[in-house]
């Protein structure tokens, strides 16, 4: 491989994860960053009782990412060779951390939302 092109990444990663899966992650993950963007235009502030919630939620995103990659791919911890492949497993598990204070952020502002909406309604 003597370039790195986007069309050599894609074919990477469809073959990691299948084709199925890896074009449903990018799927989840883009109505993810959709959400995320409409909750900061609607609420034009970043709500720092939210935020808290979602940075305690990351080691639990970087923990799940590395087992999901681990248990989709035919590889172990054992397989584990050198420096590049623990810095691999590292950037893995700060897109879980960084994936999972998103998500966390966004499902409490819209969710949140419903409730506090609720209770002022009753």
């Amino acid at each position: 491989m003597k370039e790195l092109t986007l069309g050599t990444l894609l074919a990477v990663f469809e073959e990691i994860f299948g084709r199925g899966l890896f074009w449903a992650m990018v799927v989840v993950a883009a109505l993810v960053t959709l959400a995320y963007l409409f909750v900061l235009i609607r609420d034009r502030s970043v709500s720092w009782k939210k935020f808290l919630l979602a940075q305690l939620s990351m080691p639990v995103g970087a923990v799940a990412a590395v087992v999901f990659v681990q248990s989709v791919t035919d590889s172990s911890f054992a397989d584990l060779g050198g420096p590049v492949d623990v810095i691999i497993l590292l950037g893995i598990a700060v897109v879980g951390a960084v994936g999972m204070a998103i998500l966390v952020y966004t499902l409490e502002a819209l969710i949140g939302s419903r409730r506090t909406a609720d209770s002022q309604a009753g």
